[in-house]
């Protein structure tokens, strides 16, 4: 056992930064969508949202920090921070790394985002679903548990409220009144042609 306390540090962190990110993704969903205007006070979701969002980051952290004690995998930190390094399921491996590096964009952002554009901000934050598909495929290629009818269920229990709300939020948003700025564009496009 005491062999394997690393790697089972590390799953474990690995799975509890997947979770994290899922309900944030789900927070940020209802926020965008609106849906829960009425029922929760927005800043109270967003304050949510941030927290699960850091969390996932800071779990991250702990699964990489405990992979660098694990023995069987024997992994060096460029194994860790460049992706298709590793010698161990390089391309496994690589889907965690370029998910790793996808999350720090969108935490750093998120922390320093009265500094950005708000269009720059929310093109690196969009990543998060990106991300979230990488860091499910992270978790299935490497994790030797997620093949069984528990990892697949809840791999399922979580997706179908993502995909759900993603498709209420792209409905939302083709079909939102246009702005002033939105029509003088749609406007001056058909006029050049």
């Amino acid at each position: 056992m005491s062999n394997q306390i690393w790697w089972i540090a590390s799953r474990s962190a690995g799975l509890i930064a997947w979770a994290m990110l899922s309900l944030s993704i789900i927070w940020g969903l209802q926020l965008s969508n609106k849906t829960m205007k009425k029922a929760i006070k927005r800043p109270w979701l967003l304050g949510t949202h941030q927290t699960l969002g850091g969390l996932a980051t800071i779990f991250l952290l702990v699964h990489v920090v405990s992979l660098l004690f694990d023995k069987f995998t024997n992994f060096g930190i460029i194994d860790l921070i460049l992706p298709f390094s590793s010698t161990w399921h390089p391309v496994w491996v690589a889907w965690g790394v370029i998910g790793a590096w996808m999350l720090i964009a969108v935490e750093l952002t998120s922390l320093v985002k009265k500094h950005l554009s708000k269009k720059v901000w929310h093109s690196i934050h969009m990543l998060s679903f990106l991300l979230w598909i990488v860091g499910t495929i992270h978790g299935f290629l490497s994790g030797p548990d997620s093949h069984t009818m528990m990892a697949i269920g809840t791999a399922i229990f979580v997706a179908v409220p993502i995909a759900i709300m993603s498709m209420l939020r792209l409905y939302l948003w083709v079909n939102e009144p246009l702005k002033p700025a939105r029509i003088q564009t749609q406007s001056f496009r058909a006029k050049s042609r």
